[in-house]
């Protein structure tokens, strides 16, 4: 494990944070403040973008691009603009707090995942700090608990390909050899195609308006380049965060940007807030600190194992903060909307 690598690692973790915290506000300012409610064709902008801000980085050989085959490729990007159209469709079909429910439900199917297919052993201590990160994220932002058949099928369908998309993120970078930013750059187009095609049908099913006669005014304009713009850090420290880490690291990470949404809004936007929020949101950094220090723990009883971490099989330690990789390559992409 070199200091280089440790750093990289921090490093993708920050971008990771600070970009979907940025995205999240904007998106906010140009869902609710200004009235542009499509943000499943909005996530097809940003993968579009993100494609052609790579191909512009490639041309300039800030990196190689490689071959990857084509089929799992297409596959590959399919499935995970799937999981963001499945994703949108869940918060349009359930209330808010069994969306929420949804996405901590990430975490565990992703273990049992691993555990099953990828035969991942994940200790005790390990299992305890997400429990208890769960359990502070639920306190903190689970209301009601709204039940319908058509929801609950398209929350499932939504957990199972975020987790297959999140563990082939992982997979693929580790046996194909292939970097986060070649494997974004390969898949970014596929993503933004379903998305772009599917993107304006979903967005009417969910609010019953269409994209094309929205009134383009210039402030809306200004908000959508700018959230396209921001969504390409967004999308290159997804893919290099679970690169580098693991998937279940990343979820980790995203509840830590939950947690730090739910604050700003508190803070500067003076959102309501009660006492279970801050109890919630205790908890949570409170399992997060857990998980962080049992990761870098186990991973220094590894520190003889020559896999990098993103190719650890035997427990998880990967760390919030540290990782135990040999440093050769960090260079990623993430992709998507998942905080958009």
């Amino acid at each position: 494990m070199t200091a280089g690598f440790q750093l990289g690692v921090i490093g993708s973790l920050a971008l990771s944070v600070a970009s979907s915290v940025a995205i999240v506000i904007c998106n906010k300012a140009l869902i609710s403040t200004l009235g542009f409610p499509f943000a499943t064709t909005l996530t097809s902008w940003h993968l579009m973008v993100t494609y052609c801000t790579l191909h512009v980085a490639q041309r300039l050989r800030f990196f190689e691009p490689k071959a990857i085959d084509g089929q799992t490729v297409v596959l590959f990007g399919l499935l995970n603009g799937t999981s963001i159209g499945l994703l949108n469709l869940s918060l349009g079909f359930n209330s808010i707090g069994f969306y929420q429910m949804t996405k901590l439900a990430i975490i565990p199917f992703t273990v049992l995942l691993e555990t099953i297919f990828l035969k991942k052993r994940f200790s005790e201590t390990i299992k305890f700090s997400l429990l208890v990160l769960l359990l502070g994220v639920g306190i903190a932002s689970v209301t009601d608990l709204k039940l319908n058949f058509l929801g609950s099928v398209l929350s499932g369908l939504a957990i199972a390909t975020t987790c297959v998309g999140q563990i082939l993120t992982n997979t693929i970078q580790r046996k194909l050899k292939v970097s986060s930013t070649q494997l974004l750059y390969q898949s970014a187009p596929y993503q933004a195609a379903i998305l772009f095609a599917t993107g304006p049908f979903v967005d009417h099913l969910l609010t019953n308006r269409s994209v094309f006669a929205h009134t383009y005014t210039f402030p809306v304009v200004g908000f959508i380049v700018l959230s396209c713009l921001i969504a390409v850090s967004v999308n290159f420290s997804t893919f290099l965060v679970i690169g580098t880490t693991s998937p279940v690291t990343y979820q980790v990470l995203g509840h830590l940007k939950t947690c730090l949404v739910l604050s700003f809004g508190y803070t500067l936007l003076h959102d309501p807030f009660t006492a279970r929020n801050i109890l919630g949101i205790l908890v949570a950094i409170f399992g997060m600190a857990l998980y962080s220090y049992f990761s870098v723990r186990e991973g220094k009883k590894s520190a003889g194992d020559a896999l990098p971490v993103s190719q650890m099989t035997d427990k998880e330690t990967e760390p919030l903060l540290v990782s135990t990789k040999d440093g050769s390559d960090a260079k990623k992409a993430n992709g998507v909307a998942h905080d958009c």
